[in-house]
């Protein structure tokens, strides 16, 4: 056993000796409820970058805290937005496994795609299907444990596989996603204190998150084939796991409810296609953006799986009327009572986190921290890469750590010659890497219990382990993009975004450090 694989081993052994994640997240919140006593009463605080205000960690144990926890508490389950989304789209997803449709197209394709093209074709599909937004979770996670399951192959490096695509390769892609104008919207604000002409471009990562996509795609897969598949082994199928019926080719019936369901997607598409290509279409906003077609991602996805499912399983026998649909919804909404659980522990340790304001007073303080080191400008971007990672840790949101770290970064790397473009891809590449590892990553429940299904013994510890070369991987080689960009000073999107920054004349930049 080499050092890797004991290390792993070692992770996942302690990490399945850890209670249920719902008992462990009670537990989480009770540790925040002290931690906030604890440390509002040293007077703990920092200094908000934007506003100058003072943040003060908050006494979640005070009577008006404790009331405010026992009235919200049912809206905090219910604004719990990954909840909301998973929900919808299994109502549509689950009657499109139910009745085989899942199945049967994926034998189609694992049919016709070679088998040294399916892990790369799945991390593909995972980063490109983070354009979905968080539907990628929803969907394309769960598709590749069928995917690997029809080929022959264990499932959980499968859900692995699409997983780490989807999350760990968020700031990659072939195209814009919606996470440019989220980012750069909060960059310009920041860049403004030092250029207060500088204004955003949504493009200005373009050329590097298209390079990293194949990059990523190629670590996904040698990750997945040469350490995480022969770690786990052959795969045992459960005694309550049902196997396939027959030689898994088509009969005629799946033949034609196949081209019944392909159908009724390629109308679908079309009909998606009339309500956005216009721009006074109705999935349009009044200026002509597309914000509202990627907020209705989820409905579409649904209303797809429900109708192309449906027609389906007419086509095959198991739908007969509207009783049986329902009745295959029902089934695939029982399946998700535990997520449902897990969603309850899991929004109320996030929401008294946050009301706590730990989290906030976490990512100033570890800012300030970095830039009290006083380093040369490559060496700071390399630390704000692996601050930004372990702080991914404890604080999820994006957009919420971003708002609290790009005030302190961009102004201090304009200073010293270091683009808001750079900084803000820097803050990316940190963001992504250990999103897969992570306890608050709102979906990683969820893919413990897509994993559950073809393990039942998988815990928490199983999944970290599983997914922590990934995350490692990604790391190493997104910073070995950025060293490479950075030496060669190549754009970073179209324009002359890149890397370095010429301070203004106007401006005095402080000392670099060396």
């Amino acid at each position: 056993m080499n050092i890797g694989s004991a290390i792993l081993n070692s992770v996942e052994k302690a990490g399945n000796k850890l209670p249920d994640p719902v008992t462990i997240f009670l537990v989480l919140i009770g540790v925040v409820m002290l931690a906030s006593l604890a440390l509002s009463g040293l007077g703990t605080s920092v200094e908000h970058p934007i506003t100058g205000d003072t943040v003060s960690v908050v006494n979640l144990l005070t009577g008006s805290q404790l009331q405010a926890l026992l009235v919200g508490m049912p809206g905090v389950l219910t604004g719990f937005a990954p909840l909301g989304m998973v929900l919808v789209v299994m109502i549509g997803a689950g009657i499109a496994e139910k009745t085989g449709l899942l199945s049967a197209g994926l034998r189609v394709m694992v049919a016709d795609v070679p088998k040294f093209l399916l892990t790369p074709a799945l991390v593909f599909a995972g980063v490109m299907g983070n354009l979905a937004v968080d539907s990628g979770y929803i969907v394309m996670v769960p598709l590749g444990a069928v995917v690997f399951m029809a080929a022959g192959r264990h499932p959980i490096a499968g859900i692995a596989a699409v997983f780490a695509g989807v999350s760990a390769g968020f700031s990659a892609n072939l195209v814009v996603t919606a996470l440019e104008p989220l980012l750069f919207g909060i960059t310009q604000g920041a860049a403004q204190t030092i250029q207060p002409d500088w204004t955003l471009n949504n493009l200005d990562n373009y050329y590097f998150t298209i390079a990293l996509t194949p990059v990523l795609v190629l670590v996904g897969t040698l990750i997945n084939n040469y350490v995480v598949e022969p770690r786990l082994g052959e795969w045992q199928r459960p005694a309550d796991f049902a196997a396939p019926e027959g030689d898994g080719s088509l009969s005629a019936n799946e033949k034609k409810g196949l081209l019944w369901a392909g159908l009724s997607l390629l109308a679908i598409v079309a009909i998606v296609l009339f309500l956005t290509i216009p721009s006074d279409g109705i999935l349009r906003s009044p200026t002509g953006g597309l914000g509202p077609f990627f907020q209705s991602i989820v409905a579409i996805l649904m209303i797809a799986f429900l109708v192309s499912g449906t027609l389906y399983g007419v086509a095959v026998g198991r739908v007969k009327s509207d009783k049986d649909v329902v009745e295959l919804g029902t089934k695939s909404m029982a399946d998700m009572g535990g997520y449902i659980i897990l969603a309850f522990a899991m929004a109320h340790f996030i929401s008294l986190f946050g009301a706590s304001e730990m989290d906030t007073v976490l990512a100033i303080s570890g800012a300030e921290g970095l830039q009290a080191l006083n380093l040369p400008a490559p060496l700071l971007i390399v630390g704000m890469v692996l601050l930004v990672a372990v702080l991914n840790l404890f604080m999820g949101s994006a957009s919420a750590k971003w708002a609290l770290l790009a005030p302190v970064f961009v102004p201090m790397l304009m200073l010293l010659g270091i683009s808001p473009e750079g900084t803000t891809l820097a803050y990316r590449m940190g963001d992504q890497a250990t999103n897969i590892i992570t306890p608050l990553m709102p979906y990683l429940p969820l893919i413990l219990i897509f994993c559950q299904r073809y393990v039942p013994e998988f815990g928490l510890g199983s999944l970290i382990a599983v997914m922590l070369p990934y995350s490692v991987a990604i790391l190493m080689s997104s910073l070995a993009m950025i060293f490479v960009w950075f030496a060669l000073d190549l754009p970073l999107g179209p324009g002359d975004a890149s890397f370095t920054y010429e301070v203004p004349a106007a401006v005095s930049a402080p000392p670099s450090g060396g």
